[in-house]
């Protein structure tokens, strides 16, 4: 006797079901073992004051790293040129790729992809190598800009750039500016060649201007785009390190709360406590990224 075809199907959306988590599992073993458990392991860790000699948990301290995060002047200043990094790179990002990828996304063939390698290029190459070039080109002695300003007859004198805190955390972001546009610059030019154009052509057709029909057709198509934009280069602009650690060790007014993290866990080894109170820095940077995350969401719903 034939199975009911409602029992065959539920079978089968039961195979497929147990294919798709067979699938899934090696990514999510993987997530679970590299990812939540340490994030687990973090938040435990920050309640005690573990060292890097500790043999399993310290002992329990309570709420006293995060307490002592807010009378920690290293720590508010490192916050402070975080959220300044954030505040300054992220605004930039954004608009300086929705305005690359206005201009090029009509391109056809092979000049499109040869702008969108040229601007993905810095994404892809190394960040120790990009950060060498970067060095060279601030040296105080051999380095471009000073070259070119001194033969502008701007400057008289070699400027310290990474060595000078008037300037230093600004040639950090530059340089974050610049590795930071490549991807998206090439989701905004997908986003773009998505548009529906028949709304453009009626728009057009109706008098509207150019600016009136990003304003009221395009952005608002564009909008999923550009919050997971806003999303990821807020995480990458908190999570900057590498460009600290390579260029100035977090001297010259740069340090930053990802630098402090790894300063405090791994600098300050032998002093007891510390690797509990860079959890606590660590769940307290998730938290900040966490909040203004949700932020951008609540806002990218109401428009």
């Amino acid at each position: 006797m034939a199975k009911p075809k409602s029992s065959m199907s539920r079978t089968l959306a039961r195979r497929e079901t147990i294919s798709a988590y067979l699938f899934l599992l090696p990514s999510l073993l993987f997530f679970v073992g590299f990812v939540i458990i340490p994030m687990v392991i973090c938040i435990i860790n920050s309640l005690t004051d573990a060292s890097m000699y500790t043999k399993g948990l310290g002992n329990f301290v309570g709420l006293s790293n995060f307490i002592r995060l807010w009378q920690d002047s290293t720590f508010l200043g490192a916050l402070k040129n975080t959220f300044i990094i954030v505040v300054v790179s992220v605004p930039v990002v954004c608009l300086f790729s929705l305005w690359v990828s206005s201009a090029i996304y009509k391109l056809k063939g092979p000049i499109l992809s040869t702008f969108r390698c040229i601007f993905y290029l810095p994404v892809v190459t190394g960040s120790v190598a990009v950060t060498v070039v970067w060095k060279w080109m601030y040296n105080n002695y051999t380095g471009v800009f000073n070259y070119v300003l001194k033969s502008l007859g701007i400057i008289d004198q070699n400027i310290n750039w990474l060595g000078d805190s008037r300037y230093a955390l600004g040639c950090i972001i530059l340089i974050l500016l610049t590795t930071s546009v490549g991807q998206p610059i090439v989701l905004y030019v997908s986003a773009l060649g998505n548009v529906d154009q028949s709304l453009v052509e009626a728009a057009q057709v109706d008098g509207a201007t150019n600016l009136q029909v990003f304003w009221r057709i395009k952005w608002p198509q564009m909008m999923p785009t550009t919050l997971y934009i806003l999303v990821i280069t807020t995480i990458n602009s908190f999570q900057c390190f590498a460009l600290i650690q390579l260029l100035t060790s977090g001297g010259s007014g740069t340090n930053t709360v990802m630098y402090y993290i790894y300063y405090t866990a791994f600098k300050l080894t032998e002093q007891s406590g510390h690797f509990g109170y860079a959890n606590a820095m660590g769940v307290m940077l998730a938290i900040f990224i966490g909040l203004l995350s949700a932020l951008q969401f609540k806002l990218a719903e109401e428009k």
